[in-house]
């Protein structure tokens, strides 16, 4: 599954190999842009990779942010159980990387 969308004048492309993403998630990574905001208004565009490598790893799920901001991009990542948890571990690198920038 894969879905483009224009959100918060950010262009978000999410795409979820092999898996149907649900509205929970959705929501939580349009939660996680607009936490990022907060830190820096010039995020230009945000890739979100999630892979759910069941039966092909021992940590199931990853979860990749890479986000586009004039000068610098930023990128974080994690694997584990859950796709709700896995962001927000995400976004705190994220928070971590802009607030050093």
């Amino acid at each position: 599954m894969n879905y483009n969308e224009n959100y918060e004048g950010i262009k978000l492309d999410v795409q979820a190999v092999d898996i149907t993403v649900d509205k929970i998630v959705e929501e939580r990574i349009r939660h996680v842009l607009v936490r990022l905001l907060r830190f820096t208004e010039k995020i230009i565009w945000a890739n979100v990779y999630l892979e759910d490598k069941q039966g092909k790893s021992n940590d199931q799920k990853s979860v990749k942010i890479h986000l586009g901001i004039p000068g610098n991009e930023f990128f974080a990542s994690e694997s584990g159980d859950d796709f709700y948890t896995l962001l927000g571990v995400v976004e705190d690198k994220l928070i971590r990387q802009l607030q050093k920038k």
